[in-house]
């Protein structure tokens, strides 16, 4: 009985410390997070990636991974990403992967923003230069400054070889004088901005500069000889083993990252991303805009049950929150509002056109000119434009047509609606008697020398007075 009791004793206390040894093995794994960003980075994106990080502040999140492959995106957006990476408690890690993916223009300050910064071989950083200067031909707005006679005898590649960083300083106050004064501020504001990122982070802020005004390119393995990244990593997991231990300024504070044999999380978009993604894209905000127009122009035309009434009003506030979040030129959504107000007198009080091609003109230059970027992501579709200004002009037609057909149209309603109508010989006469026309007897008047037979039919030829004339149907028209 006693050696049972022992037996079960020690049973129950290997089962007590399986427990124990799980629960602390739970409870001492380190929690990393991994974001995906794929493409421009827009209001979705950033919206998607900052809402992620402070849930990860709340919840202790030891790690917070962005993995990141982006063309660039917009300046607003970008900017609120650092401002998130920069007051973060928890260390963020921007990885560019996998293999073949890239870093450029606003990918490029978030790798410099963040904590660790990490990408994968065969991958690249870089192309900084504010595109919404220029056009899509010049991207570059600071054109390089003839060489300087004290140069002469140089070859090309000494001007801004990485060798000689105290040249690197006028040669770039050479180059400003060349573009005019706003790009000179756009510029100059971007390498402030991202060279205070480099300083923060104790990364390359020489190189930093270049890729703003020269559009400077780096592979991953030039990167991190030039101190512009911390490390080269094949995979998430040797990302993560090589972080481990290292210690970051995370919101002022000081912190050992702890991501050795961490338990991984990849977090998905959700409903919010997605929404957010298809609200923003230019072309949906502009079909949206002109589906609100048309809705509400539909029920004031034909007044209904309201189905064009809340359609389009719904319609334009999502289309007005949509243009809110995007960088737009003023001038072109003033040139859409003033585009879609003649349209509306147009079909309102038809002018044969005048209203209806002026709203046009306005619509498809404001459309054009509307969005204030360049990066193709945010640029509206000419074959949309072209369909919504094709629909502008088959509803401007229409319009004409119809105010053409009611203006040659007999009157509906009234005496003169009666002319041309038919009427009943209610007895027999010959230059005056009576019919029946329209529910009614009625006097009339017609050819004294035509004899009218009781229950014969007659056309209604005019009216004067309560007298009604009246004249013998064809015989092809009894």
């Amino acid at each position: 009985m006693r050696s049972r009791l022992r037996f079960a004793f020690a049973l129950a206390l290997a089962a007590g410390a399986v427990v124990l040894a799980d629960n602390g093995t739970d409870a001492t794994s380190p929690e990393v997070r991994v974001v995906e960003l794929e493409g421009a980075i827009g209001p979705a994106s950033s919206d998607y990636f900052i809402r992620a990080l402070e849930q990860a502040g709340e919840e202790g999140i030891d790690l917070l991974v962005l993995r990141l492959d982006t063309p660039g995106g917009l300046d607003k957006s970008m900017r609120d990403m650092i401002k998130a990476i920069l007051a973060s408690r928890v260390p963020v890690a921007t990885y560019v992967a996998p293999n073949g993916s890239r870093a450029a223009s606003a990918g490029t300050y978030i790798m410099y923003a963040s904590h660790i910064a990490a990408m994968a071989p065969a991958t690249n950083i870089g192309s900084s230069t504010p595109v919404n200067l220029g056009g899509e031909d010049s991207p570059l707005p600071i054109p390089t400054a003839p060489q300087p006679p004290d140069d002469e005898g140089k070859p090309d590649g000494d001007e801004s070889g990485s060798e000689e960083p105290s040249d690197a300083e006028p040669e770039h106050q050479d180059k400003e004088p060349s573009g005019s004064a706003m790009e000179r501020k756009v510029v100059n504001d971007a390498v402030s901005y991202i060279k205070g990122l480099a300083e923060l982070r104790g990364r390359n802020a020489e190189w930093a500069e270049a890729t703003v005004r020269d559009a400077a390119n780096l592979t991953a393995t030039e990167a991190l000889e030039m101190n512009v990244i911390d490390l080269v990593a094949a995979s998430l997991t040797e990302l993560l083993e090589a972080v481990d231990g290292r210690t970051v300024n995370a919101g002022g504070v000081d912190v050992t990252i702890s991501s050795s044999n961490a338990h991984i999380e990849f977090i998905s978009p959700d409903w919010r991303y997605e929404l957010l993604g298809i609200l923003t894209d230019p072309n949906v905000a502009l079909i949206l805009l002109m589906i609100g127009f048309y809705g509400l122009v539909l029920e004031f035309y034909s007044p209904g049950i309201g189905v064009g009434a809340v359609t389009g009003i719904i319609c334009l506030l999502l289309g007005a929150f949509a243009l809110q979040m995007l960088p737009i030129n003023y001038a072109g959504l003033a040139l859409i509002i003033v585009g879609i107000a003649l349209l509306a007198a147009e079909a309102f009080t038809p002018s044969f056109g005048v209203f209806g091609v002026g709203g046009v003109i306005a619509f498809v230059v404001g459309a054009i000119i509307l969005m204030d970027t360049d990066l193709p992501a945010y640029q509206i579709s000419k074959p949309v434009i072209a369909a919504v200004a094709a629909l502008s002009v088959g509803v401007m037609v229409f319009v004409l047509g119809a105010a053409v057909r009611a203006r040659r149209a007999k009157s509906a309603s009234g005496k003169e609606s009666m002319v041309g109508g038919r009427a009943e010989v209610v007895e027999d006469f010959q230059g005056k008697g009576r019919v029946r026309a329209f529910g009614e007897v009625w006097q009339a008047e017609g050819d004294p020398d035509v004899a009218f037979e009781k229950d014969s039919r007659v056309t209604i030829t005019g009216i004067d007075g309560l007298t009604v004339n009246v004249e013998a149907n064809q015989p092809e028209g009894d």
